[in-house]
């Protein structure tokens, strides 16, 4: 089932001068650990928003908030500038949100093209058209940049880290997503192949998708992110374009919740954490 706001249909585009994605107060517990607590985020179109925080802050717990495993316990999520209920993946997918899971989903077995359309395969005449999911394939990862990969018909199971992560992103772009949603992407990976992911990412801000990168690599996040977003103990502590900060600033508010140290919420740009007013 596809969700739509009232009115508007899954994949229209974001209202001028409205975020792609609007998080309202999203509360989340489970019994007596509240694991978010009146989260409020935007996610523009054609940026990336990096998402950090030390372990428990509840960067996974949001993202799968977003990507409809888990529902807000309370709060409000804004698809293109509509209320929407996320209910599921499935429902996830059909507004054109896309998670990549630092497990990457790939089935190591299959090949390129096999893993690209696996649960969307195309038919002709009730029989597999591989002819034409194959020539989308390369013609996907040819818009991406992505030219270390031998051949479409290669097993997962042979490419390097940055090779798969780019497979598992192809994956995404070709069922249009609007929003992809990376878990520590650059994670286990060398220089470069961390530089070949890093630069995929700002492939599909290009391209004018929205991005939410998550990683415990500030190097990385400053290299790609155009804004930042750090979540303490399950609250959104700051938020801002990433000219704002600096490492030291941002390590600060990761370990303390505060730049100032004294563990309050603030950010110092009168800012409120999530919607840069």
């Amino acid at each position: 089932m596809t969700v739509v706001a009232e009115g508007r249909p899954g994949g229209a585009p974001a209202a001028e001068g409205a975020p792609l994605l609007q998080l309202r107060g999203i509360s989340k517990s489970f019994g007596a650990v509240q694991a978010l607590v009146h989260v409020d985020l935007d996610v523009p179109a054609g940026q990336v928003t990096a998402l950090v925080g030390d372990n428990g802050a509840g960067k996974s717990t949001l993202i799968k908030t977003i990507s409809g495993i888990w529902a807000p316990t309370s709060g409000e999520i804004r698809w293109c500038g509509e209320p929407v209920s996320i209910r599921s993946p499935r429902e996830a997918d059909d507004l054109g949100i896309a998670t990549v899971y630092q497990d990457l989903a790939l089935c190591d077995n299959l090949d390129i093209v096999q893993n690209m359309y696996l649960g969307h395969e195309i038919l002709s005449k009730r029989l597999l058209d591989e002819n034409r999911m194959e020539l989308t394939a390369k013609q996907t990862l040819a818009d991406l940049s992505v030219t270390t990969v031998q051949s479409v018909r290669q097993p997962v199971g042979s490419l390097s880290g940055g090779q798969r992560q780019s497979v598992a992103v192809a994956r995404a772009v070709m069922r249009d997503a609007k929003l992809v949603i990376m878990d520590e992407p650059t994670a286990a990976l060398g220089v470069s192949q961390t530089a070949q992911v890093l630069d995929l990412i700002k492939r599909l801000a290009e391209r004018g998708i929205a991005v939410i990168v998550i990683s415990h690599n500030l190097s990385d996040v400053f290299a790609v992110a155009d804004r930042l977003a750090v979540l303490y103990l399950g609250r959104l502590v700051d938020s801002g374009p990433i000219t704002d900060y600096d490492t030291q600033r941002a390590v600060e508010l990761i370990t303390t919740g505060a730049a100032n140290g004294n563990g309050a919420p603030t950010n110092g740009r009168g800012h409120h954490p999530g919607t840069g007013e």
